[in-house]
């Protein structure tokens, strides 16, 4: 199977109309972007929907393994919702790799606030394409 990019991506797509269109920045380890989640973006009102939260740490586990010439897609996250991110509220989310195997790469990816309180974590499993 071959992954290519169209632009299209919900995350970081700039051609896709109602994307985020994040940009991510890599230092050569960890990856890092960040988010304020508009009225759009909720599912209670006024509080982003964890979906959305959950889309972003899934983005980027997979987005620093490609940043670091490992193509992958996600075969298994666990995450953990910590405290609500109420709309306007800008987060900084990240990630890390954990552990680099033949086929399997196992990442964690942590979302705060400017206040570095704690709004989402995940681990992730993400299979080598």
């Amino acid at each position: 199977m071959e992954l290519t990019d169209d632009g299209y991506c919900f995350v970081c797509g700039h051609k896709n109309p109602i994307g985020l269109k994040l940009d991510f920045s890599f230092d050569g380890h960890t990856i890092k972007t960040e988010f304020t989640g508009s009225k759009e973006h909720q599912g209670y009102a006024n509080i982003v929907h964890g979906g959305i939260i959950s889309t972003l740490l899934d983005e980027a586990m997979v987005k620093l393994a490609i940043a670091m010439d490992m193509p992958v897609v996600t075969a298994q996250m666990d995450i953990r919702l910590k405290k609500a991110l109420t709309v306007g509220e800008k987060i900084i989310v990240t990630a890390a790799i954990l552990k680099d195997t033949k086929k399997i790469l196992e990442a964690h990816a942590k979302a705060v606030t400017e206040d570095n309180v704690v709004i989402a974590e995940a681990t992730g499993k993400l299979v080598r394409i």
